[in-house]
């Protein structure tokens, strides 16, 4: 039997932390998906189509067991979709533990079946989040040593600003 593991979240825009935890979760099972998640309700930076691309590009040289997806809805019902029996989330801090660790006993109780597996992100880049790289990048400042070269010309170009 295959174990399939899912990496979900918004990517908005993918960063260097998220490519550790990649990297990383990749060597848990034997596929991992990334599961971009599109919600209506959110107004993304980047659309999940153009962050699909992004990722994909980005992880083509990481391992060949990695796949990307879009999904809109419940991360469980993706799960379910793709096969998935484990769900990969990166944790920061203290604050990303306590946020996790209830979203993960809703999906316990939602999906059994479903089991949460925590990484820790390294201490040299538990400070970078996407909604930073966002801000930094709308005030001109310089995202390169946050996130992939390409996904930084993604977001200028998103931005219109060369910075």
């Amino acid at each position: 039997m295959t174990r399939i593991a899912l990496y979900p979240g918004s990517f908005d825009p993918l960063t260097n932390g998220h490519l550790d935890i990649i990297s990383r979760a990749c060597r848990l099972a034997d596929r991992l998906v990334i599961a971009v998640g599109a919600h209506h309700e959110k107004s993304a930076f980047l659309s999940a189509e153009k962050r699909k691309a992004l990722i994909a590009a980005e992880i083509a040289n990481i391992a060949d067991n990695i796949d990307v997806a879009v999904f809109d809805g419940l991360v469980v019902d993706a799960a379910r979709d793709l096969g998935a029996s484990l769900l990969v989330r990166g944790l920061r801090n203290g604050s990303d533990f306590d946020y996790e660790m209830q979203m993960a006993g809703m999906n316990q109780a939602m999906a059994p079946d479903v089991e949460t597996v925590f990484l820790a992100a390294a201490p040299s880049i538990n400070y970078l989040s996407s909604s930073l790289v966002r801000q930094i990048a709308a005030m001109g400042g310089d995202i390169s040593s946050f996130v992939p070269a390409q996904i930084a010309e993604a977001v200028r170009d998103r931005i219109g600003r060369a910075g």
